[in-house]
């Protein structure tokens, strides 16, 4: 995931116009821009991320950062304004912290353990500035100095502000403002002789010296090839210099060579599966760890790499790992490559590395690739001449059964390498099959001391991670001085008579002019005030109204002076309050950064809920409760659906899947109850009493087949108690001569009943059918819950599912509306267990109507 920091200068000298009519700092927009549009055709940027610095002092300098987002970004671009000074030295350093912020958090640097080059966070600084002289409150400056004192712990680790996968590019804006009649000059851009260039350059980048439009797009094109994964490495010759080879160059030239010492970039790719590079051994560190050292000596930001001449063979042994990087075009790499012997190679070591010897031992070599289009860094284990053809003893010829001889000097090997190379080589003997060849007391990690200052400043880095983060996109409080206002009554000094003797007076050829005509008064100008308790007046003095603004202000100061228990003054209307640019609408998300944070849901288990501005049909797809892997597509929308068209009853709210779960859950098709024949009106009483046996019947067989667990005692003993409720409530009533709905409704049919104390039959279905009502709604509440809860435990949801009340058709609906509530928290496995469950309740409904047909 590359960062991609813009730096643009926002002093006052980017104010200027060029011949383009537009201003520097419009430019600069316009070129960030530009390269965003550029990156966005790789589709590699899509992990990319932006951040801006501007040249303010920090945190106000920084514009957006590591959680901004891209509009946040955009809209900083946009509202940049140049008024400060040339701070470039600040702003730099504001940039290099910014990106350092989580390195120490995230242990990329791996301080005392080697430099893994697959550890990696790449970074492309892009400055933007007119290159002029560079200015500070403390006066000009002829040369780029960065502080050296800055808040960001861990910093001391590193000699430099930056690190070994920041790279720095410049681009100088030299457009004139008029028009040149010279032609432009073709090839490659010029480096700018600006002080920025030399910071460029020790980093890996370089500056643009850009004098037109077309330069400046041609500029950016080279960016966007720049973009690559990679850290910077300094490669230094060591001992004389190679004979020439047979068929390479045959001159010789004496002193020093371009290819001698290079400050290049090393490729590191990522892996194509998964995305993030993969390797195997460190580059060593430049001393040797000492166990009882409280403190680590700090570390270059590029490891200084020599290289010998000698020619070499070079070394692999199948099944040990070794680590491949491609080196950036260069003098070195074109030097190699002309020498044609891409079967040779030259060792490589860094000083001091070693316990013993100033250069050390190797650790991997320079080769060019067979087809001599390319050179390659081969990083090997430390010292591999030596160990290599161990490892390969004990694959071919000692089978991983190793003898104490071959032991004995594995230890003598031991003892010469690094500790911190015993992890990597242990990883690397567990890869060849043979894990039991280091004793797990060997250590290998650094001192205790040293850990736990490592531990202290990344928790101090965390710290001041989170307050930096916190503190951007906060406008800093502007200290309040004493404004002037300028007196005069004329609206200019071109006006007046004695133009001329003004104009020798500001050229010095005259008098001083006199206070009322100074020209170095101007509107906007303040005094500091030396007392900074001292605030300045907020109120505007009546005198400086126009008076045609009079009305208006007289209206403002009267709806204060009314309002004034608020203690709010508006100068504003209330519609002028609410106005908002266009360009300002859309801006949500800073609105959001602004708000207090809000409360708490009330009930957990309730679903997140994200705010729709702009879209009401946004969802949140992270907040969406996945049960299983293999999930399939739900949606409870209708989509595509116009004002005109009407959707049938049964596939209201159903939701669209890929396969039809059950015959009564087809879309257009709802259940239908299995017919009886037509009731003839001699066989109502017997059909009445033989429906209410059946009904009671059904029941007491489900409540023996379905044995309910002592958990729902409490639901069925209020249940119990309610229907004792009733039935006494039946009986005063009937007592006190009252008759209910039921008998007023049989009355009124012409059926002559005698009072009676227990209730009629149908009055008991009425009563039954409520309570089963009122059992069935808590029962579905609590299944609910049970659906929404993480997890494929669904043992309650079926013991529940056991005490449904009421009829065939009831249960059956019942469960449509719970498989419903499945499939839109996408519980599959649950799905299929209800699916099973519906089939038994049908084949269960079958055999019984099978039976009465007897």
């Amino acid at each position: 995931m590359p960062v991609l920091l813009f730096l643009i200068d926002t002093s006052a000298s980017m104010n200027q116009r060029s011949h383009l009519g537009t201003s520097y700092l419009d430019i600069a927009k316009g070129a960030v821009e530009t390269f965003l549009k550029l990156r966005s055709r790789d589709p590699a940027s899509r992990g990319d991320r932006y951040m801006l610095v501007s040249f303010e002092e920090a945190p106000a300098g920084i514009k957006a950062g590591w959680k901004d987002s891209h509009a946040t970004f955009m809209t900083e671009l946009r509202n940049l304004q140049a008024v400060g000074l040339t701070s470039i030295g600040q702003s730099l350093r504001t940039a290099f912290d910014l990106l350092n912020l989580n390195r120490l958090v995230s242990g990329i640097d791996n301080y005392g353990q080697g430099r893994n080059p697959f550890f990696l966070e790449p970074a492309i600084i892009v400055a933007i500035t007119d290159g002029s002289k560079l200015t500070s409150s403390c006066g000009v400056q002829d040369e780029l100095h960065l502080p050296l004192t800055t808040p960001l712990p861990g910093s001391e680790l590193t000699k430099e502000p930056f690190r070994w996968d920041q790279r720095l590019f410049s681009l100088i804006l030299r457009i004139p403002g008029h028009t040149s009649s010279d032609p432009e000059p073709m090839g490659g851009v010029p480096l700018d002789p600006s002080p920025i260039t030399p910071m460029c350059e020790v980093t890996g980048g370089r500056s643009y010296s850009v004098f037109s439009q077309r330069m400046l797009n041609q500029c950016l094109e080279s960016l966007v090839q720049k973009i690559q994964s990679g850290v910077v490495i300094h490669f230094e010759k060591t001992g004389p210099d190679p004979p020439p080879a047979e068929d390479g160059p045959i001159e010789m030239k004496h002193g020093p060579q371009s290819w001698h010492s290079c400050h290049k970039m090393i490729y590191v790719r990522p892996n194509p599966k998964t995305g993030v590079p993969v390797g195997h051994w460190p580059i060593p560190e430049s001393f040797w760890p000492d166990q009882n050292s409280p403190t680590l000596p700090p570390r270059a930001a590029h490891p200084q790499v020599k290289f010998s001449c000698v020619d070499s063979e070079p070394m692999v042994v199948d099944k040990v790992p070794f680590d491949k990087y491609e080196l950036e075009p260069s003098p070195l790499t074109q030097y190699i490559l002309e020498r044609k012997s891409p079967h040779t190679c030259w060792q490589v070591f860094v000083c001091n590395s070693a316990k013993y010897g100033e250069l050390g031992q190797p650790f991997g070599y320079l080769k060019a690739s067979t087809a001599l289009n390319c050179v390659n860094l081969f990083v090997m284990p430390y010292n591999y001449s030596v160990v290599l053809p161990l490892l390969d003893d004990l694959i071919t010829v000692h089978k991983f059964k190793p003898p104490a001889k071959w032991r004995q000097s594995f230890e003598n090997y031991l003892k010469t390498v690094p500790p911190y190379y015993i992890t990597a080589l242990r990883k690397a003997l567990r890869m060849m099959g043979a894990p039991n060849l280091l004793a797990d007391n060997i250590e290998y990690g650094l001192g205790y001391s040293v850990v736990s200052y490592l531990k202290k400043l990344s928790q101090q880095a965390k710290i001041e991670a989170d307050r930096v983060c916190a503190l951007v996109g906060k406008k800093a409080a502007l200290e309040g001085g004493i404004k002037l206002r300028c007196r005069s009554s004329a609206l200019s000094l071109a006006h007046r008579k004695d133009f001329t003797q003004l104009l020798q007076c500001i050229m010095g050829d005259g008098p001083a002019l006199p206070m009322e005509a100074n020209t170095k008064e101007f509107a906007g100008f303040q005094l500091a005030a030396l007392n900074k308790a001292l605030k300045p007046q907020g109120l505007r003095n009546p005198y400086d109204i126009p008076r045609s603004h009079l009305l208006d202000q007289l209206s403002r100061m009267r709806r204060n002076l009314l309002h004034a228990s608020i203690c709010i003054l508006k100068g504003q209307d209330q519609d002028q309050l609410h106005s908002v640019p266009i360009a300002q609408m859309g801006n949500y998300q800073d609105y959001l950064k602004h708000c207090p944070s809000p409360l708490r849901e009330a009930d957990p288990d309730q679903p997140k809920r994200l705010h729709t501005f702009g879209n009401p049909f946004k969802l949140d797809k992270k907040a969406m409760m996945v049960d299983e892997a293999d999930e399939f597509v739900t949606g409870t929308q209708s989509k595509g659906k116009r004002p005109g068209e009407s959707s049938s009853p049964a596939g209201v709210g159903a939701p669209k899947r890929r396969r039809c779960m059950s015959p009564l859950l087809r879309l257009g098709r709802a259940y239908t109850p299995p017919k009886t024949p037509p009731r003839t009106p001699d066989s109502d009483h017997t059909e009445s009493g033989n429906h209410i046996a059946n009904h009671v019947e059904s029941n007491c067989s489900s409540d023996l087949e379905l044995s309910p667990v002592p958990e729902s005692e409490p639901i069925q003993q209020r249940n119990h108690l309610q229907l004792d409720e009733g039935e006494n409530q039946q009986d005063r009533m009937q007592e006190n001569g009252q008759s209910s709905d039921s008998e007023l409704s049989l009355g009124s049919e012409g059926e002559e009943e005698a009072p009676h104390r227990y209730p009629s039959p149908c009055q008991l279905k009425k009563i039954r059918n409520q309570e089963s009502q009122e059992l069935n709604s808590e029962l579905r509440a609590l299944i609910n819950k049970e659906i929404r809860k993480p997890g494929r435990r669904y043992e309650r949801i079926f013991y529940l599912l056991k005490q449904i009340q009421g009829s065939l058709e009831t249960r059956l609906i019942f469960l449509q509306s719970i498989i419903k509530e499945a499939a839109r928290f996408k519980k599959r496995v649950l799905i299929e267990q209800l699916e099973n469950f519906l089939e038994e309740i049908h084949l269960r409904a079958n055999s019984m109507n099978h039976l009465d047909g007897f």
